[in-house]
C-alpha cells in the first residue's frame, strides 16, 4: 500500500500537537501504562490499523509483556490470561470504539465501574478516544507499519507502570 502523505506530522502540526496533548494527559493521569497499551492494541485490532498494532505490540513486548497475552488478545473473552480489571477495560474500550453497534450498555458500564474509579474511567476513556483518532489518521493516510521501534525510555516507563 502506498502512503497518501509523505509525512503526516508535517502536514497537520496543530492537530498532531493536540492529539499528543491528549496522550500526555492520559500518561499523567496515573492509568497503568501497560493496561493503556493493551487497550490501545485491542482498539487498533478492532479498527484494523496496522501502524498502531505494530507500535503497541512492540511497546508491550519491550515492556516485558507475555507474548501469549498479546497473541490471544483478539480472543480475550475466551482466554484466562487477563485480570478482571483488564477485562473490564477491554470491554469498555470495545464498547466505546464500536458505537455503531449501539450505545455503551449499562452492563459494560457497571462492570468497568467495579474496577475503576471515576478519574481512572475518564483517563481510560480518553485513552480509547485518542487511539481511535490515531487509528483513523493512520488508516486514512495509509501510514506504513514496520519501522517503529520503542525507545529505551518508553520501555523502561512501561515496565515501571508509568
Amino acid at each position: 500500500m502506498t502512503p497518501r502523505l509523505s509525512k503526516l506530522s508535517a502536514e497537520a502540526q496543530g492537530g498532531i500537537q493536540a492529539m499528543l496533548g491528549l496522550g500526555k494527559y492520559v500518561a499523567s493521569s496515573g492509568l497503568d501504562r501497560r493496561l493503556a497499551d493493551l487497550v490501545r492494541l485491542r482498539v487498533s485490532q478492532i479498527n484494523g490499523c496496522a501502524f498502531c498494532i505494530d507500535m503497541h505490540w512492540k511497546d508491550l513486548v519491550a515492556a516485558g509483556e507475555d507474548p501469549q497475552r498479546l497473541y490471544m488478545l483478539d480472543a480475550w473473552h475466551e482466554s484466562p490470561f487477563y485480570s478482571e480489571r483488564e477485562r473490564a477495560a477491554l470491554a469498555w474500550a470495545e464498547a466505546v470504539t464500536r458505537l455503531s453497534d449501539g450505545h455503551v450498555s449499562d452492563a459494560v458500564y457497571g462492570h468497568v465501574k467495579e474496577q475503576f474509579n471515576e478519574s481512572e474511567l475518564v483517563a481510560l476513556t480518553m485513552a480509547v478516544i485518542a487511539i481511535n483518532g490515531w487509528n483513523r489518521l493512520n488508516i486514512a493516510f495509509r501510514t506504513t507499519p514496520g519501522a517503529y521501534q520503542p525507545q529505551a525510555s518508553t520501555a523502561a516507563a512501561s515496565a515501571s507502570g508509568t
